[in-house]
């Protein structure tokens, strides 16, 4: 039996972990898709889109709403995947303590001052969400929420565009398909 490649197997520990972690989660869209679908849909994005491969990134990725969203410490980030990965999901959580509107406005605020690693994952992020609100909006969410959520997807994007420009290309044709007339915003 062959041993997997070192960053193959931490990448499918990352995998599992976030499925563990996610796995009573769903999307708040109207078909409630799991949540898992998110983050590997993000590190699927940075590969096949972004050209990004490395490893770090890649596993933070598929662990970077652990934080915010679950009841993972980055502690146990730490030792499950190391200071690098843990630090990496660290930089795009959001603080849940705070309100929502402050969280958004400290993601522009600070996006331009995390890492390049950190923003190709911020990148991902926003396409990911982007083409979801597109294809299926949250069903509680009006089209102003929508605009709302549109407008400030961009506003991140502009501070990092230059990390990726391939993802900040993707992400801009994307934001253009929100001005559909039948979507409403």
């Amino acid at each position: 039996m062959n041993t997997p490649q070192p960053a193959i197997a931490l990448i499918f520990r990352a995998l599992a972990f976030a499925a563990a972690k996610h796995r009573n989660q769903r999307r708040e869209d109207a078909e409630k898709t799991p949540y898992l679908n998110h983050p590997i849909a993000l590190a699927d994005v940075l590969v096949n889109e972004g050209g990004v491969t490395d490893t770090e990134t890649l596993c933070a990725a598929l662990l970077h709403d652990t934080l915010e969203d679950t009841q993972t410490t980055e502690e146990e980030l730490r030792q499950h995947f190391g200071a690098a990965i843990a630090h990496l999901v660290q930089e795009v959580s959001d603080d849940k303590n705070l309100g929502w509107r402050e969280r958004k406005r400290l993601q522009v605020e600070r996006a331009s001052r995390i890492s390049k690693q950190a923003q190709h994952i911020k990148l991902a992020d926003k396409i990911c969400n982007l083409r979801d609100l597109v294809a299926s909006p949250p069903s509680a969410w009006s089209p102003e929420r929508r605009r709302e959520y549109c407008e400030w997807a961009d506003a991140v994007v502009n501070a990092i565009r230059a990390a990726n420009p391939a993802l900040a290309e993707r992400f801009d044709h994307i934001y253009a398909q929100r001005l559909r007339p039948d979507l409403g915003y």
